[in-house]
């Protein structure tokens, strides 16, 4: 009996996962790396010459962010994947094979890396993507291990987290769900025009936070933090900038 239990357990958290990747099939490897010491520039540079040979590839160019206060990371890189089929097809591989052959990168990015952590995420569709990337500047990025079996429950917050923003006329998180690799079980981005723009929520007078809270859901704006943290076993934040 405690086996069917268990068995039903992770069926459903499987189920679970696979009903978002249905609801959002746009898939990301994403990569944060930490550069050796004093060679972040250096890194840019290369990650630079790596969306080129993507490009010429046939793949999509990666969206990026420079780490500013927060996580250890210095670079975040969402590289659009489209679907599994689609990119492990034998002519997509040839192509990308080739390419990175002829610009030799790879052994420079061993030199210039001192960590690095990958992961395959399902998230917003590319377009909307790439149109708040070009707008904004400034990036809040939050992510999480659920707790076991909180992991619906924390997906659910954070939709009510962009209820509650969009109520304040603030702009949403693009919310992300790990299929494989690191640990993380969700992870958001909100885009933004700069450091200000990040701010203007606490501007928000204290009727209308008392509001947006109970129409996201929250018995108040203050209880936000707490009702998160029953969800997640782990959290972190970071403040990231556009890479010009």
């Amino acid at each position: 009996m405690r086996k069917q239990s268990v068995f039903l357990l992770v069926l459903c958290s499987f189920l679970s996962i696979g009903a978002r990747a249905v609801d959002n099939p746009n898939l990301y490897k994403v990569t944060l790396v930490q550069s050796a010491p004093g060679r972040l520039l250096d890194l840019i540079d290369l990650y630079k010459a790596r969306a080129a040979e993507l490009k010429q590839a046939g793949d999509e160019a990666p969206l990026w962010m420079r780490h500013s206060q927060g996580d250890h990371w210095d670079l975040m890189v969402l590289f659009p994947v489209g679907s599994y089929a689609e990119y492990y097809q034998p002519a997509r591989i040839s192509k990308r094979q080739q390419a990175q052959q002829a610009a030799k990168l790879d052994e420079k990015f061993k030199e210039q890396i001192a960590w690095q952590e990958d992961l395959f995420a399902y998230g917003p569709p590319l377009t909307d993507l790439r149109k708040a990337f070009a707008d904004g500047a400034f990036f809040h990025v939050e992510m999480f291990v659920a707790l076991p079996g909180k992991f619906a429950d924390l997906y659910k917050e954070r939709e009510m987290e962009n209820a509650y923003s969009k109520a304040l006329k603030q702009p949403e998180n693009f919310i992300f769900v790990r299929d494989q690799g690191a640990a993380w079980d969700i992870f958001t981005i909100g885009v933004f025009r700069d450091l200000k723009h990040y701010a203007e929520s606490a501007d928000a007078l204290p009727k209308d936070q008392e509001a947006a809270a109970k129409t996201a859901g929250f018995e108040a704006p203050n209880q936000i933090g707490p009702y998160l943290r029953r969800f997640i076993r782990e959290h972190h934040d970071t403040l990231a900038v556009a890479i010009k």
